[in-house]
């Protein structure tokens, strides 16, 4: 499956077949949180949630790619994402893009 954030595929004809998005919400262990909240105090990258936040575009990401799939599509295009907190700790990652079909 060819999944690009611009809005058509190089060198082929493409038909939409429809929004398809992916999400999950994504939380730390509470020991690696409470780690997190010291590097908080010195400053720096919070590792540990930047390896959540990863994991999380890639789940997203994937079940975009299912959705795609089930409609039959050859690629994803005008792929986006958003995140927001909902939760103290916890992460929602949505990806979203239009499944489209191959005319050429």
């Amino acid at each position: 499956m060819y999944v690009f954030s611009i809005d058509s595929v190089p060198g082929k004809e493409i038909s939409a077949i429809g929004l398809v998005k992916g999400a999950t919400v994504q939380t730390k262990h509470f020991g690696k949180d409470f780690l997190a909240g010291f590097k908080n105090l010195i400053g720096g990258e919070i590792i540990s949630y930047t390896e959540m936040l990863n994991e999380a575009r890639q789940i997203a990401t994937d079940r975009m790619i299912k959705e795609a799939e089930a409609l039959g599509a050859d690629a994803v295009v005008g792929v986006r994402y958003a995140s927001s907190e909902v939760m103290q700790g916890a992460a929602e990652v949505f990806a979203y893009g239009t499944a489209v079909k191959f005319l050429n």
